[in-house]
């Protein structure tokens, strides 16, 4: 699948892009943008890095910048009877669209955060979806300084909600979750780095300078996972990537990603993606997935 880049056009009187899309989405690609998008019509298949889903009308979902992603709809949706349903909403930023330090600022650290998490794909859900929703589709109707104020109210929203999940796997798009803590910003590259070998707590516990209960109860709380689960999501992204390119078999694959055999690959990889390898390998090259 050959990834493009695709740039929506800015306006040069405004700090941001609003669009509405209401033609076929675009395929693979990425961009230099944060996007927020809002379905609000068609269904079909959601890839976003190494994830792969579905997506309906009232999905929201925020991208990190070059994070590779595509919204493809399914046949039905072309043979409609008043002809192709899909639309969407979509939002897009730049990191220093309201100044170099916007992000940075210590009443942001809460946003600043989310926006770290984006770099995986963010999929909100419950009310944090129906408030975020409502407040892009009132986006659609207001002129352009109700539309930043609308823009911030999000924002708003942003910070106060844990009605998300997280799609794809760090590895997958060679990007680590930055953290104002240098200390977890060190194991995490540490994990990056030496994801293939065998590592142990014990690794982590010298850089971190910290004993088992403290590092492990940071760990989560961070980033709402153990790191040995965040480990093997690291090493399922890595293969991930090597399935894409198709040019080695599923026990080379499960040997280069770090597991020690192929069974446990297949179980772990399943857990995650909730499809087999092969399966996984196969939807990638039909370009298809099932409900």
């Amino acid at each position: 699948m050959k990834l493009v880049e695709i740039r929506l056009p800015k306006e040069p009187d405004k700090s941001f892009i609003f669009y509405a899309e209401n033609a076929p989405f675009a395929s693979w690609h990425n961009h230099p943008e944060y996007e927020l998008v809002l379905i609000t019509k068609g269904w079909g298949k959601r890839s976003i890095g190494d994830h792969l889903g579905r997506f309906e009308p009232g999905d929201i979902i925020l991208m990190g910048p070059y994070l590779p992603h595509e919204f493809i709809c399914d046949d039905d949706c072309f043979t409609q009877p008043n002809g192709l349903q899909s639309e969407c909403v979509v939002v897009q930023f730049d990191y220093t669209f309201l100044g170099q330090q916007f992000f940075n600022l210590p009443e942001n650290k809460l946003l600043s955060k989310i926006m770290t998490d984006s770099n995986l794909g963010c999929r909100f859900s419950g009310a944090a979806a129906t408030s975020i929703g409502s407040i892009m589709m009132s986006m659609t109707v207001i002129n352009d300084t109700d539309r930043l104020y609308a823009l911030f109210s999000i924002f708003s929203l942003l910070t106060k909600t844990k009605e998300y999940e997280l799609l794809s796997s760090p590895q997958f798009i060679q990007t680590f979750m930055s953290s104002e803590n240098e200390v977890m910003k060190k194991v995490i590259q540490h994990l990056l780095q030496y994801f293939q070998e065998d590592i142990k707590v014990k690794d982590l516990l010298d850089i971190a300078h910290m004993s088992n209960t403290a590092f492990c109860s940071l760990f989560k709380k961070t980033y709402r996972m153990t790191f040995k689960e965040y480990l093997v999501k690291i090493r399922i992204g890595y293969a991930c990537r090597l399935m894409i390119e198709n040019t080695k078999s599923i026990g080379e694959i499960a040997s280069l990603s770090g597991f020690e055999n192929i069974s446990n690959f297949n179980r772990q990889f399943r857990k995650i993606k909730n499809i087999t390898p092969s399966a996984y390998i196969s939807m990638r090259t039909n370009n298809l997935i099932k409900h």
